[in-house]
C-alpha cells in the first residue's frame, strides 16, 4: 500500500519540524496511551498544569466532535479523569467496534468562531486539489459544495498571489496574508515530503498567527527511503476497529525485510474460514467468493504472499497464519483456503513446501480442530507442487482437497462451504511442457497466415500502424484526453525491445515465446546493465545459441539497435523513475513497462506526464507487463511454456483483455482459452494507484483492431478509471461487446477499512467501491457477471453469440513449432537426472540459510561454537568435545607467527614491499611450506604414529631413524633446549594430558624425547611435534572418529592444515604491517651475498 494514514501527532510533529516557523504557530501536544506515566509526562510538560486543555482519542477516527470523542476546556485532573473513563473500553464508530488506547493531549485556544477555516489537499493522477473555505469546525457540512479550490498540474505550485485570489476571497486584512502565505508553505511541504492526503479542520486565522487545532493526514509510504530523515519514525496505525497483532507485525518485517510481496490483516480472530492466498489480486478475489457465498462473518483474515518468496519465506508466512488459526477449535471445524491464480514466475513447488514444513508442524493441533484444506494453484513447477500437497495430505489424517488449473479459480471456495460437491477425481493434465523434438527446430520459420476471424469491416480499410507514432521532442502539446488517444497498436510481429536489468530468466522466457510464435527473429535486442561493462550474455533460440548484447550505457543501446521501440524495465522501485526518465529521452521508445511495485506516486505521475508529453505509453508501474499471442510478450508474462501451450498464447485469438493485477492476467488467459477461440491482446495495467495507461487507452486500442471482436475488462475497487469505460459505453464509444467485472466486494461487507494488495484497491467514496462500479458497468450495457466464479460463463455466453451471429470463424488448429525445455527446469521437475560435476559433504548455501556439516549458521553462532567448532564442522563433518576445539584453537595460536626472519614471513614481506596484493603476498609466503618449514606436522603424526602402532621401543624408533639417515620429524630446534624450554610446547603439553581422555602417543614422543635430548639438549619434543602426536590422540581416542577416519585424517593432511590456517593470520599480520609502515621495494644488501664465480672466467 502507498497512501497510508499516519496519527495526529505524528502529522503534526512532521509540520512542525518542516513548517517555516514563521508562517504557523508551533504545534503544542502529547500523546496519552495506557503505559503513560502521568508524572513524567507533566514534568516534561508544564503547560498541562497550567493551561486550559483540549483532549481527542488519536485512532484514525473521523468525525470526533459529532461522535462527543473531545473534550474541551478542561483542567489537567478533568483531561486524565476523561481519558481514564475510556482508556481500553469500546467505543462504536459507525460499523467498527474497537477500544480507545491512543490520546492526543493539546491547549485550548481561545478564538472567535470567525477565525476558523477549513483546508484540504489531496492529490490525485492528474495533480493536487487544494480546498479552502472561510468557515470551519465541526459543522462544516459539505465541504464539497461550499469550499473554494485551486487544481494544480504534476510539479505545479501555488503563488501566494494566487492563493488569495482563488481561495481567500472571503477573508480580509492582515488574516488574508497571513492564511497565504500558510498555505503556500503547507503545500510546499506536502509535495516534498509525499503526503497524499491533508486536512487541517479547524484552521484559526487571526491576524497574529495561524494554528493548526485539528489534523488528518495520510503520507505516501513508499517514499520512506526518500523522506525518512524528515519524516522521523513513522507509526501507521490500523483502521480503528481492528487492533495490530503482534502476528501481523511480524508478517510486515518479513514483507520489508523480502523482495517478494508478504501482507496479512486478520480480520477475525475466532473465525472459521482462513485463506493463504498467492496473488494481491487473487487475494482479494477469494475474499470477494468467500463473501458472496455468506462467509463474511467466519472469515478470519485477509493476506498474500506474491512476487517468488522462497520456501523458508512460505514457511513462516504459512506457520503465522497456523499459529492464528489453532488457536482455538470452532464446533464445526476451520476452513483453510490455500489459493492462487497461474503464476507468473513464482516456482509453486518451492512456495508449497513451505507450506507442507507448516502443515507437518501443526498435524496434532490441524487434526483436533477438524481442520478441513482446499487447494487450487497452477503456474512454474505447479505439477510437483500439488503432487507435494496431495502427499502430505495422506499423511496429516485431515482432509486436503488439491487442484490445478482445470478447475476454476474459486471453484474451492464454493466446495469449502458446501455449495457444490468436491470431486473425487479431478482430471489434471498431465503435460508440463512441449519438448523438441528431432525435426522440431525445422518448423521454426516464417508465420503461416491464420485466420481465426470473418472480417467485420470493409477489407478496402487502410492498413493501420503497427505502433503508436511518437511525438517529436519539439512537440510540447499535451495529447488530449484517452478517450481521444491513437488508437493504433502498441504491438506487432517485428517488436524489438531492451531490457533494463540483469532478467536472464525473464529474456530467455521471452526468446522462447518467439520461438513458440514462429518469429523470425528474437524480440529482445539488447540489455542494458550499468553495474558491469558491455559484454554478452548467452540464450537459446529454440536448442541453438545466440549472444544477446549487454551495454553499461542505455545510450549506446540505442543508438546500437534502433529498431527497438520497446523498453522493459526491471530496475528497483529506487532506481526505476530515473532509468525510465532517460528513456524518455530517446525518441525511438514507444512503449515503456515498468515492472517495479512501490514507485512513490509524485515520481510515477512526473514519468506520466512526461511520457504523454513524449507520446509514450507506460504499461506500470506494479505490473508484469502483457501479452500479444503470436507476436510479443513483455518479460515474464503468460509464465512458463506449459502455460503458453495451454493457453494458446502462442497464436491470436479474437479476444482482447485489460486487468490492474498481473497475477490475473495469467488466470484471464486460461478462462479466455477455455471459453473462446484465445486472447488476441492482453495488459495489466499495474496495481499502483496511478497506472502509466489506464483501462481506457487499451480498450480503445483494441476497440478499433477489427482482430478484436470482443472485450474483457478485470478491474477493482478503488480509483475511477472503471467509470471512463462506463462514459465511453453510453456515449457508444465502445459498441463491441464487454465483459467486465470489478473485484473487491468484500470491502462493504467488513466492519473496519481494508487495504488489498493493491496500491490502489482501497475505496476512499462510495462510487470507488467495487459493487456500485459492477452496477454502473452493468446499467451501460456491459455483460456483467454475478460474481468472479461466473466470469468464464459469461465470457463464454458472449463469445458463442459472436459466433452464431458468424461475427467469429474458428479455423483449424494450427500446432506451434516445439520448444525444448531448460536442463536446469527439468532437473526441477525430476524429468532428468544427471551425475554431478563434483560432492561436498561440508557446506550447503542453496536454502534459506548456510548450512555447516548440517548445521545452521544461525546455530552455530548462537551455540558460541567459536573458530575450533566451526573447524570441527568443516574439516570433520561433526561437532567435537570441547576440549578438542579448544586444542584446535590453541594450535592456531600458537602457529600463528615465529617472527619475520623464517622463510614464510620473508617471503610475504617481500612481496608486499614489491607492492603486491594482499592474496599474492600471503600465497607467496605460504608457498614456502613444505618438508622443511612448516610441513613437520604431519611428519612427526606419521612417524611417532607407525612407530607406536609396530611396537617399537623409544629407543628401538630413534635408532632404527638412525641407521636410515632419517631425521626424526617433530624433534629438535635452533633456540630452544632443556635449559631453555619452549612456553608454547609446555602449555600444550599441560593442557594434552589434564584435559585429553589418553596420551598414549604423546607419552611415547616424550620418551623418545629423552633418549635424543640425553645426545644433545636441543633435540626436544619441539611445536610441530607436539601438536601432531596430541592430534593423534585426538583422532584415535577421543570417541569421534572410527580409527579408520583417524588413519584417514593424518594421511591426507589435515594436521598440517593447523599450521597453514595458523600461520595464514601471522602471514596476513606481517602485510599490514609492512604497508602500515609504509616500506619500500625490497632489495637484499649485496654484502650479505657470497659472490662465487665460475675459476675460468676469472682471468
Amino acid at each position: 500500500m502507498s497512501a497510508k494514514a499516519i496519527r495526529e501527532v505524528t502529522g503534526k510533529a512532521i509540520l512542525n519540524n518542516n513548517l517555516p516557523s514563521q508562517v504557523c504557530a508551533a504545534c503544542r501536544f502529547v500523546p496519552v496511551t495506557d503505559d503513560t506515566n502521568w508524572d513524567d509526562l507533566v514534568r516534561d510538560h508544564p503547560w498541562l498544569r497550567t493551561e486550559k486543555l483540549v483532549v481527542k482519542p488519536d485512532q484514525l477516527i473521523k468525525r470526533r466532535g459529532k461522535l462527543g470523542l473531545i473534550k474541551v476546556g478542561a483542567d489537567l485532573a478533568g483531561v486524565k479523569t476523561w481519558v481514564n473513563q475510556r482508556m481500553n473500553k469500546d467505543q462504536q464508530v459507525g460499523k467498527a467496534v474497537g477500544k480507545l488506547r491512543s490520546f492526543i493531549i493539546e491547549p485550548f485556544l481561545p478564538h472567535d468562531q470567525g477565525d476558523e477555516a477549513y483546508v484540504c489537499i489531496y492529490s490525485h493522477r492528474h495533480g493536487d486539489t487544494i480546498l479552502f473555505t472561510h468557515e470551519g469546525g465541526v459543522d462544516i457540512g459539505d465541504v464539497d459544495s461550499k469550499a473554494l479550490k485551486i487544481e494544480l498540474g504534476i510539479e505545479e505550485k501555488p503563488t501566494e498571489a494566487q492563493i488569495k485570489e482563488q481561495l481567500l476571497t472571503h477573508v480580509n486584512g492582515p488574516r488574508k496574508d497571513k492564511a497565504a502565505a500558510f498555505i503556500k508553505a503547507l503545500y510546499d511541504l506536502y509535495a516534498d515530503l509525499y503526503f497524499t492526503y491533508l486536512e487541517i479542520n479547524p484552521l484559526v486565522i487571526t491576524s497574529k498567527d495561524v494554528y493548526i487545532l485539528d489534523l488528518a493526514a495520510k503520507l505516501d509510504a513508499t517514499a520512506e527511503f526518500m523522506c525518512k530523515a524528515k519524516w522521523g519514525d513513522v507509526d501507521y496505525p490500523p483502521p480503528f476497529g481492528r487492533d495490530a497483532l503482534p502476528e501481523e507485525a511480524f508478517i510486515a518485517d518479513l514483507d520489508a525485510k523480502s523482495g517478494a510481496s508478504l501482507k496479512l490483516t486478520i480480520l477475525n480472530e475466532g473465525g472459521r474460514i482462513w485463506t493463504m492466498v498467492a496473488g494481491g489480486g487473487a487475494s482479494v478475489i477469494y475474499s470477494d467468493t468467500i463473501c458472496e457465498l455468506g462467509g463474511a462473518t467466519e472469515l478470519a483474515n485477509y493476506g498474500e504472499y506474491s512476487g517468488a518468496p522462497s520456501e523458508q519465506q512460505t514457511y513462516e508466512y504459512a506457520k503465522t497464519i497456523l499459529t492464528l488459526m489453532t488457536k482455538e477449535n470452532h464446533p464445526d471445524g476451520k476452513i483453510l483456503i490455500i489459493g492462487g491464480g497461474i503464476a507468473n514466475f513464482t516456482n509453486v513447488a518451492a512456495t508449497f513446501k513451505g507450506i507442507v514444513r507448516a502443515l507437518q508442524q501443526f498435524q496434532v493441533k490441524l487434526v483436533e480442530g477438524k481442520v478441513s484444506i482446499f487447494v487450487r494453484r497452477a503456474g512454474p513447477n505447479y505439477q510437483e507442487g500439488l503432487r507435494v500437497m496431495r502427499e502430505v495430505g495422506k499423511t496429516l489424517g485431515i482432509p486436503v482437497h488439491v487442484f490445478g488449473n482445470e478447475t476454476h479459480m474459486t471453484a474451492i471456495v464454493s466446495m469449502a462451504l458446501g455449495k457444490r460437491p468436491i470431486p473425487k477425481e479431478p482430471t489434471v493434465e498431465s503435460h508440463t511442457a512441449n519438448f523438441l523434438l528431432p525435426g522440431g527446430q525445422n518448423t521454426a520459420g516464417p508465420p503461416a497466415e491464420i485466420s481465426y476471424l470473418k472480417e467485420m469491416f470493409p477489407t478496402n480499410r487502410k492498413r493501420q500502424s503497427p505502433r503508436p507514432e511518437r511525438k517529436m521532442d519539439h512537440d510540447t502539446e499535451v495529447p488530449p484526453v484517452s478517450s481521444k488517444r491513437d488508437s493504433t497498436q502498441l504491438f506487432h510481429k517485428e517488436t524489438k525491445a531492451i531490457i533494463w536489468g540483469m532478467q536472464t530468466r525473464a529474456v530467455q522466457g521471452m526468446l522462447d515465446f518467439d520461438f513458440v510464435c514462429s518469429r523470425p527473429e528474437p524480440s529482445v535486442a539488447a540489455m542494458v546493465y550499468p553495474f558491469t561493462g558491455d559484454h554478452k550474455q548467452k540464450f537459446y533460440w529454440g536448442h541453438k545459441e545466440i549472444l544477446v548484447p549487454v551495454y553499461k550505457s542505455m545510450a549506446d543501446a540505442m543508438k546500437k539497435h534502433s529498431d527497438a521501440d520497446v523498453l522493459i524495465n526491471f530496475a528497483s522501485l529506487r532506481s526505476a523513475y530515473d532509468s525510465t526518465i532517460e528513456t524518455l529521452g530517446f525518441p525511438q521508445i514507444r512503449t515503456i513497462a515498468i515492472i517495479a511495485e512501490g514507485i512513490p506516486e509524485n515520481l510515477t505521475r512526473i514519468l506520466i506526464k512526461r511520457a504523454n508529453e513524449k507520446g509514450v505509453s507506460i504499461i506500470g508501474p506494479a505490473t508484469v507487463g502483457g501479452v500479444k499471442p503470436g507476436c510479443f510478450k513483455i518479460g515474464n508474462t503468460g509464465g512458463m511454456m506449459d502455460n503458453i501451450l495451454h493457453s494458446k498464447l502462442y497464436r491470436p485469438g479474437s479476444v482482447a483483455y485489460v486487468s490492474r493485477s498481473g497475477g490475473m492476467s495469467n488466470e484471464l488467459n486460461n478462462i479466455i482459452s477455455h471459453n473462446t477461440d484465445g486472447v488476441y491482446e492482453g495488459v495489466a495495467i499495474g496495481g499502483d494507484r496511478y497506472p502509466g495507461t489506464t483501462f481506457m487507452d487499451h480498450l480503445l486500442r483494441y476497440h478499433d483492431n477489427p482482430e478484436v471482436k470482443m472485450l474483457v475488462l478485470l478491474g477493482e475497487v478503488g480509483g475511477i478509471e472503471e467509470y471512463e469505460v462506463y462514459e465511453a459505453l453510453k456515449e457508444k464509444r465502445i459498441v463491441k461487446p464487454i465483459v467486465a467485472w470489478c473485484i473487491g466486494t468484500c470491502a462493504g461487507m467488513f466492519t473496519s477499512e481494508v487495504q488489498f494488495g493493491h496500491a490502489g484497491a482501497c475505496a476512499n467514496a462510495e462510487r470507488e467501491t467495487a459493487i456500485a462500479k459492477n452496477k454502473a458497468l452493468a446499467d451501460c450495457g456491459a455483460h456483467v457477471p454475478a460474481s468472479f466464479d461466473e466470469l468464464g460463463e459469461e465470457i463464454s455466453r458472449v463469445f458463442q453469440k459472436l459466433l452464431q451471429e458468424g461475427i467469429i470463424v474458428p479455423k483449424e488448429e494450427v500446432p506451434p513449432p516445439t520448444v525444448p525445455m531448460d536442463f536446469n527446469w527439468a532437473r526441477e521437475l525430476g524429468l532428468i537426472r544427471k551425475p554431478a560435476s563434483f560432492m561436498t559433504s561440508i557446506s550447503d548455501e542453496r536454502g534459506q540459510e548456510l548450512l555447516y556439516a548440517g548445521m545452521p549458521i544461525s546455530a552455530v553462532l548462537e551455540q558460541g561454537l567459536g573458530i575450533g567448532g566451526t573447524l570441527s564442522l568443516l574439516w570433520f563433518q561433526r561437532r567435537l568435545p570441547t576440549y578438542a576445539t579448544t586444542f584446535l584453537e590453541m594450535c592456531l595460536m600458537v602457529t600463528a607467527d615465529h617472527g619475520p626472519a623464517v622463510s614464510g614471513a620473508h617471503n610475504t614481506i617481500v612481496c608486499t614491499r614489491a607492492g603486491k596484493d594482499l592474496v599474492s603476498s600471503l600465497v607467496s609466503g605460504l608457498l614456502t611450506i613444505g618438508d622443511r618449514f612448516g610441513g613437520a606436522l604431519d611428519g612427526a603424526a606419521r612417524q611417532f604414529s607407525e612407530a607406536f602402532d609396530k611396537g617399537l621401543l623409544p629407543m628401538e624408533f630413534v635408532n632404527e631413524m638412525r641407521k636410515k639417515g632419517q631425521l626424526i620429524m617433530g624433534i629438535g630446534h635452533r633456540v630452544k633446549s632443556l635449559n631453555n624450554p619452549d612456553k608454547r610446547v609446555e602449555i600444550i603439553k599441560n593442557f594434552v594430558k589434564k584435559d585429553f581422555p589418553t596420551t598414549p602417543l604423546l607419552d611415547y614422543a616424550l620418551e623418545v624425547e629423552k633418549i635424543t635430548t640425553s645426545k644433545k639438549p636441543n633435540l626436544i619434543l619441539n611445536v610441530d611435534g607436539v601438536i601432531g602426536v596430541a592430534f593423534v590422540d585426538l583422532l584415535r581416542n577421543s570417541g569421534s572418529f572410527t580409527p579408520e577416519e583417524a588413519e584417514e585424517y593424518i594421511n591426507i593432511g589435515a594436521i598440517n592444515g593447523l599450521f597453514v590456517l595458523g600461520r595464514s593470520m601471522g602471514f596476513i599480520g606481517h602485510y599490514l604491517d609492512q604497508k602500515r609502515l609504509k616500506q619500500g621495494l625490497y632489495r637484499h644488501p649485496w654484502d650479505d651475498i657470497s659472490y662465487v664465480m665460475p675459476e675460468h672466467y676469472t682471468t
